[in-house]
């Protein structure tokens, strides 16, 4: 997407050809800072400490690090473990494993001195595969938008969003946002409500930016908002992404995702959810109990990082000292507070049959 005029996506290869470059999430939105992996080691770092984020994003960056795995060492040996290390980053999100996966699934009948560059050669495959599914998910979510706007006679069509679930949390377009990016730059006007995203604040400080520098009308609301803005009728829908999402169309997102459906449920709000097919896990039924749910460290929530009036950036303390702190950082909508599934083959239920007849190939036999 757009950075100052420029076109980027969110990871690439160096001028090198085999180095991995990304940008560091972490320093957003107070500075735009590319980061170089090297090492399978780096690339397992950025996933786990979040200078990547995002289903999609995770998915792409974990290829790339079995890549650069194979660079240092293509025995089998070092596949099994480099595999081990990278699976092991982040729990929810199924597309970091579906990856690896299939990265590995083409490296196993593959001679050692050809598994790097079939490694890397895979990896591109899937971030341009993931940039080709989310302007597919933009262009049936568009439809939806469209359709709204011919009832607004004008006025704005006010989404709301949850998290990132932008182009910083995919390859490009994002999933969520890649719908109101094409409306906006099809001239429909739209205005995002950004929901703050605590603990780590990823719609204020990642969808907000990326809206901001894309030229996307938005103002950003505190977590719990959502609710008095749907009352008022000042949501004409809800959009967001998911971490994992189950063969029946449960959706594991964002902890404080089940309360937007709730609300949206509530006030007769349609609650859609853009996803790739990657990210939807048809081994598993029922998201309360087969979908893990991340608990992140105590320091997320209990301290916050912003810059001052002098322009540096600070962390500070926001609870009591000694004060324990629990960090949940997903939660399970169930699909019957989905209004729809956004998919790159279309918008379908949230049900068993309509993703099974979306995706065939992907079914598992029960």
């Amino acid at each position: 997407m757009n950075v100052d005029g420029k076109r980027w996506r969110t990871i690439w290869l160096g001028d090198d050809g085999w180095s991995v470059e990304i940008i560091d999430q972490t320093r957003l939105p107070h500075a735009f800072t590319v980061v170089r992996l090297t090492t399978l080691e780096d690339a397992a770092r950025a996933i786990r400490d979040m200078q990547v984020r995002g289903a999609p994003l995770i998915g792409a960056t974990a290829a790339y690090g079995l890549a650069l795995a194979m660079r240092a060492d293509a025995s089998d040996a070092h596949l099994k473990e480099a595999y081990a290390v990278l699976a092991l980053t982040r729990p929810t999100a199924v597309n970091l494993r579906w990856a690896l996966d299939r990265v590995r699934g083409v490296l196993a009948s593959r001679p050692a001195h050809a598994r790097a560059e079939t490694a890397y050669a895979e990896a591109a495959r899937i971030a341009d595969e993931d940039v080709a599914t989310n302007e597919a998910i933009g262009k049936f979510g568009f439809d939806l938008i469209r359709d709204v706007a011919r009832l607004r006679a004008g006025m704005p069509v006010h989404i709301l969003t949850h998290c990132n679930a932008g182009w910083l949390a995919t390859v490009d377009w994002g999933t969520a946002t890649a719908p109101i990016y094409m409306a906006h730059d099809a001239g429909i006007p739209v205005h995002v409500w950004v929901d703050e995203t605590r603990p780590r604040n990823q719609g204020a400080a990642l969808t907000a930016w990326e809206l901001g520098h894309h030229g996307v009308p938005h103002t950003v609301i505190v977590d719990n908002a959502g609710g008095h803005l749907m009352q008022r009728g000042l949501v004409d829908m809800v959009i967001v992404g998911s971490d994992r999402t189950t063969a029946t169309g449960d959706v594991g997102n964002k902890i404080g995702t089940y309360l937007k459906a709730l609300a949206a449920h509530d006030n007769g709000v349609p609650f859609y959810v853009a996803l790739p097919s990657s990210t939807i896990d048809f081994s598993i039924s029922d998201g309360l109990k087969q979908i893990p749910i991340e608990e992140r460290g105590g320091d997320e929530v209990a301290w916050i990082s912003g810059a001052t009036e002098q322009g540096d950036v600070a962390r500070v303390r926001l609870v009591p000292e000694g004060t324990y702190v629990a960090n949940y950082a997903f939660d399970v909508t169930p699909a019957r507070l989905v209004s729809r599934l956004i998919t790159e083959r279309g918008v379908i239920p949230a049900t068993r049959e309509a993703i099974a007849r979306a995706f065939p190939e992907r079914v598992v036999a029960s």
